[in-house]
């Protein structure tokens, strides 16, 4: 059975669904799910990449950055990096390798854990830190419900919030997604009161031909994450948008589906085949870690904050391994992607979050130095 059939039988069995649920379904669904199967989204032969796919700097950076947050912390003899939805693990393999390189101290009080959700992912992040796994410097994860934060820690999340499942609200009311003879149709009910509250607080009632998401199970999971953080920080990078903007008109409708860096024409195409997004409403995010005692540090563009850590050593991180001009030439333009307006550098946006730590301090660090 396809995954659109079993899509379509749940519909027939309980009726129309909310797109979160539809969303849920095309992305997570154990066997059938976009994240689930064992195919090659990643890179650029894929459907899309991220940072960790550009250089490696990228991890070297946050390398730097990580070790800092660390002994802003009082340099405790154990902190756990926690990275929500790892992937194919370049990034922790990136931060391990330079973290050995350049950190040793940092290192051995380093413990990371990658918490994923995809089965197939997390075979690939298994056999790729097999060894780290051993001695117990990596440990891989199902779920955030069964990872120990310690006393310690530092949450990381690149690209992971904008892959939640979202509702999806139109003048018309709260869409949910039904079956019209051999395609899936559109249907709209009176918005949920949660669906309401939220729209009244972080977002706006959209206009006749607009649509905004409600990523309501963004801010459940951001709570959870925020309550299990006894002590440290909260990096969250992703592309979106504030309040702020939504109310000047822009960011209405993000909801988008990628096939082989291509947007495609709906997200009712090829159910479990290709990626569905929505971009990150950093207002609502920030208020949900706010409302279970985070303190927000930041909210900066991808560029300002990784030319903070990069500039005083005018990022030796990327060029160190260059053994000639061409490689030289090579990674620039590489670290141009990450920080100019064209390439990611504008696009994607970082929010930083603490708990039990001194404002000050964390205000010093090469990451803030642009806030």
């Amino acid at each position: 059975m396809t995954l659109r059939q079993r899509i379509e039988q749940e519909i027939r069995e309980r009726g129309p669904i909310p797109f979160s649920r539809y969303m849920e379904l095309c992305l997570y669904h154990p066997e059938l799910g976009y994240y689930s199967r064992n195919a090659e989204q990643f890179g650029k032969a894929g459907d899309f990449y991220t940072s960790s796919d550009v250089h490696a700097v990228f991890g070297r950076l946050l390398a730097r950055q990580f070790e800092e947050m660390w002994r802003v912390l009082g340099s405790p003899a154990e902190i756990r990096i926690v990275e929500l939805g790892p992937g194919r693990g370049l990034f922790a393999q990136d931060v391990l390798a330079w973290a050995e390189k350049k950190f040793p101290d940092f290192l051995r009080a380093l413990r990371l854990v990658l918490v994923e959700s995809s089965p197939a992912l997390r075979t690939r992040l298994e056999q790729r830190f097999t060894s780290q796994m051993e001695v117990g410097k990596v440990a891989v994860l199902e779920t955030i419900d069964s990872a120990g934060f310690g006393d310690n820690a530092i949450i990381f999340a690149n690209e992971f919030f904008d892959a939640l499942p979202v509702e999806v609200l139109d003048h018309r009311g709260e869409l949910r997604i039904g079956v019209n003879g051999a395609h899936l149709a559109e249907h709209f009910v009176p918005p949920s009161p949660e669906v309401l509250e939220y729209v009244d607080h972080y977002s706006v009632q959209p206009e006749e031909g607009e649509r905004v998401e409600v990523p309501l199970m963004a801010q459940k999971y951001m709570t959870r994450v925020a309550e299990k953080l006894k002590r440290g920080f909260v990096i969250v990078i992703d592309y979106g948008y504030t309040r702020d903007e939504l109310l000047a008109g822009r960011h209405r409708g993000t909801l988008t589906a990628y096939r082989r860096h291509t947007v495609s024409g709906s997200p009712y195409e090829a159910p479990g085949e290709q990626d569905i997004t929505a971009h990150v409403n950093f207002t609502a995010l920030d208020a949900a870690a706010e409302n279970v005692g985070l303190e927000h540090l930041a909210l900066l563009t991808q560029a300002q904050f990784l030319m903070g850590i990069g500039e005083p050593n005018q990022f030796g991180d990327a060029f160190e391994d260059c053994g000639s001009r061409q490689e030289h030439a090579k990674v620039a333009l590489q670290l141009k992607h990450l920080v100019t307006p064209a390439g990611m550098g504008e696009t994607f946006h970082v929010l930083l979050m603490s708990r039990g730590v001194d404002r000050d301090a964390s205000m010093k660090m090469g990451g803030l130095r642009f806030a």
